[in-house]
């Protein structure tokens, strides 16, 4: 057991107690944020917009860019579907869970592509097409802004894009030594699923 331990959390010995305490909270007001979207509750955008405001520095430290915008992304997204889900009209919630319209197909491949093409000028930019991991994070930025956008819109098929996404993310973060997180995204794949 402490060999399956030191494997999964070993890279911690070099983290400064104030980096993994910051990434604990971060992942618990995630995951937490994660229970209230499945409920279907409004308070998934405050502690969304906690968790992933935490998220933006933490993934800045470990270069990884895309994912770096797409919690910057989520944050913005965040108070936008926070407006978007609490607008009523004589105390009736006026944007309810509905699936996607065919119209809203093009809108969904248009975010997709410029998403992989921003997060591609970014990586280059910053010269970081040094590791197999750039791609996989650029790939997983297009999933998880779409999934953003249709979460913000109250559309059922976000959740499709949260679980392609999360499961892809899974072994990026193990690999880049961020355990916690890794183990984040199972337990957001698990609660998608449910």
């Amino acid at each position: 057991m402490d060999q399956i331990v030191n494997l999964l959390f070993s890279q911690y010995s070099s983290y400064s107690d104030s980096f993994i305490f910051l990434e604990l909270f971060a992942v618990i007001m995630n995951i937490i944020s994660v229970v209230y979207a499945k409920q279907n509750n409004i308070l998934v955008y405050p502690t969304g917009l906690i968790g992933t405001g935490i998220f933006v520095y933490i993934l800045f430290n470990f270069s990884l860019l895309g994912d770096m915008i797409i919690n910057g992304y989520f944050f913005i997204m965040s108070i936008y579907g926070w407006y978007y889900w609490s607008r009523k009209k004589d105390e009736v919630v006026i944007n309810n869970i509905s699936k996607l319209y065919k119209k809203e197909h093009l809108q969904l491949i248009l975010l997709a592509l410029g998403s992989l093409i921003f997060i591609y000028f970014i990586y280059d930019q910053f010269d970081k097409w040094n590791s197999w991991t750039a791609y996989v994070d650029t790939l997983t930025t297009a999933i998880f802004f779409v999934a953003m956008w249709l979460m913000a819109k109250r559309k059922v098929e976000s959740w499709i894009f949260w679980i392609i996404g999360d499961i892809i993310t899974i072994p990026l973060y193990f690999y880049k030594g961020l355990t916690i997180s890794s183990i984040q995204y199972l337990i957001f794949t698990v609660l998608a699923i449910l």
